[in-house]
């Protein structure tokens, strides 16, 4: 078994999650800035993008250069339509911003607990238990 494999797509999605979190922490802080247009992601088409790179690209020797993206494409980078527009431009939606922002945090906790899941296992399996 590799330790790499061992995690499945929990690791993608702790990543995507996190983000995710930046990009609503940012749309929050620019609800006041003018002309501002709120972003965010579609996390399952995403997580789908990421599990199909991780797929297809492998490297074969440790000094090979990973090609894993630190950021997400443009494609997945999505502007929010506002439900009512403001006047001067800005997209910023607190009540859904702050709505996205707490639902994102229960599922990065929840990914965390998933892998935490593994690890108690990965150890079990280790000692012998």
């Amino acid at each position: 078994m590799r330790l790499d494999n061992a995690f499945g797509i929990h690791e993608q999605a702790l990543k995507l999650r996190s983000r995710r979190a930046e990009l609503l922490a940012s749309n929050m802080a620019n609800a006041d800035t003018p002309g501002f247009k709120a972003r965010d992601i579609d996390f399952k088409q995403a997580l789908k993008g990421e599990v199909v790179k991780q797929a297809q690209i492998k490297t074969t020797h440790k000094n090979h250069i990973s090609t894993a993206a630190n950021g997400l494409s443009p494609a997945h980078l999505l502007y929010r339509i506002p439900s009512q527009p403001s006047l001067d431009g800005n997209t910023v939606d607190m009540q859904q911003e702050k709505t996205a922002f707490a639902a994102n945090t229960l599922e990065y906790q929840a990914t965390l607990g998933f892998l935490n899941g593994k690890i108690k296992g990965l150890k079990s399996a280790i000692r012998g238990d």
